[in-house]
């Protein structure tokens, strides 16, 4: 079992063309910071704050691993790009929404 998981972690590199411990690195280095994003975002959605910055670090951390594929390799997947896309409008939305608020407000 140990060499089949280790045959399918190299096997990563061939698809991409990258180097599969850099790429296993990050992904699984970003585990806890994903976690703790979820955490932060989680507890300032209960008190009531804005859940921008962490929900855009989550999505940073949930991605990471594709962002080095995207500097060094080829063949990434169309939803990495989405994902991006999507991480993208939703900063400049919010920050957009939040700036006419403070506006109002003030």
């Amino acid at each position: 079992m140990i060499a089949e998981i280790y045959q399918w972690f190299l096997s990563l590199g061939a698809e991409y063309g990258v180097n599969p411990f850099i790429f296993g690195a990050i992904y699984v280095g970003a585990i806890p910071f994903f976690l703790a994003s979820i955490a932060w975002l989680v507890k300032r959605a209960r008190a009531g704050r804005s859940t921008v910055v962490p929900t855009l670090c989550a999505g940073f951390c949930f991605v990471s691993a594709y962002l080095y594929l995207a500097l060094a390799g080829r063949n990434i997947p169309a939803w990495v790009w989405i994902f991006l896309a999507a991480l993208v409008v939703y900063g400049a939305w919010s920050t957009v929404r939040d700036t006419r608020r403070k506006i109002r407000e003030g």
